[in-house]
């Protein structure tokens, strides 16, 4: 099954611009695109997701007994492309679904009030998660030279698996990679449940939005301190071992082998790399190549149909293991 959603030729979803994830579904060139495009040209409107009453069947000598299951519900869609009902997860009786044109919705008043635009939209792992991202009209130059957008992606499930998210993401314009900032006293992600007062809870959400310029203002500020302050190679190198892990002499050859290409990786971006100039020799620096060496270059393993930067982009969105790395690096780099 394919991270993002494919069928046939068309993928249910639909970017503002083409980039290194931004190559699958319907690009929209020279301009942003609006919460209605998202559902029609991205295929994410009309689903109607809905919850049916969950059976299980028992098949035995005698025959097939058919059993309700009490509490239990099954979450179904209608898949934009067959028109066919589909399965997408097992949730309680308290779960609402949020449709992906509330979602929509939702952001659409976030663009109205804040000056935002739509980046990305699309459909993973076959309905079950559904992401929306937006950049801000506000921006950042840490240290006046090194350009950083400030962008939020709300993410909603179908399945039960979690809750509909807000997640505040700086990115770094110089090499597209996002920023996962471990800031003390702030954080980086709203949280609402899928319960019967869901939909309020979104609505209610817009206040708590107030909170991220708070988020990126202690971002700039801890950002600007790291760019100030030099970071010996030595200390790159401890730090980097402590981000990523070393070669242990019992791990294997092939262990050992992907441990000193990273190690090889990092050294790369820390002395040599385009993306260093201006910043190079700062902490700054030193979390931007833990950040450009996940984004960019950690083995990642790309499923049929999809080539590697849509498996990265997939991952930055599904898994958290790449925001962890980046938000151990940022503690480490910004210890006095």
């Amino acid at each position: 099954m394919h991270d993002i959603e494919i069928h046939e030729n068309q993928a249910a979803a639909i970017f503002a611009r083409k980039d290194a994830w931004h190559q699958l579904g319907t690009t929209i060139e020279g301009r942003a695109f609006t919460a209605e495009e998202a559902m029609t040209i991205g295929h994410l409107g009309g689903w109607d997701v809905r919850k049916l009453p969950l059976t299980a069947a028992e098949v035995t000598e005698e025959g097939v007994t058919t059993l309700e299951v009490p509490s239990a519900y099954a979450t179904v869609r209608t898949n934009p492309f067959t028109g066919h009902v589909e399965p997408l997860g097992v949730v309680g009786e308290q779960y609402t679904p949020i449709q992906n044109e509330e979602h929509a919705d939702f952001l659409n008043r976030l663009v109205d009030e804040s000056g935002a635009v739509f980046d990305t939209a699309g459909s993973l792992r076959g309905g079950r998660q559904i992401f929306v991202t937006m950049q801000l009209p506000k921006s950042m130059k840490i240290g006046g030279v090194d350009p950083v957008n400030l962008n939020i992606a709300a993410l909603n499930s179908h399945d039960g698996s979690s809750a509909f998210r807000l997640l505040l993401t700086p990115v770094r314009v110089v090499c597209a990679n996002t920023q996962a900032a471990a800031l003390r006293n702030h954080s980086a992600s709203v949280s609402i449940r899928h319960t019967s007062g869901a939909k309020a809870a979104v609505d209610q959400a817009r206040a708590a939005l107030d909170l991220t310029f708070e988020y990126f203002e202690a971002f700039e500020a801890e950002a600007e301190a790291m760019i100030q302050e030099e970071l010996k190679e030595a200390e790159f190198q401890r730090i980097m071992g402590e981000v990523f892990g070393r070669p242990d002499r019992e791990d294997s050859p092939r262990a050992q082998k992907t441990a000193q290409e990273r190690a090889d990786q990092l050294s790369q971006l820390w002395h040599d790399a385009d993306t260093q100039e201006g910043i190079r020799g700062t902490r700054w620096a030193g979390y931007q190549v833990a950040a450009e060496y996940v984004d960019h270059y950690a083995p990642v393993r790309a499923k049929s149909g999809l080539h590697e930067g849509q498996a990265r982009a997939a991952r930055l969105l599904t898994s958290p293991e790449p925001n962890r790395l980046k938000a151990r690096a940022w503690s480490a780099l910004t210890m006095a």
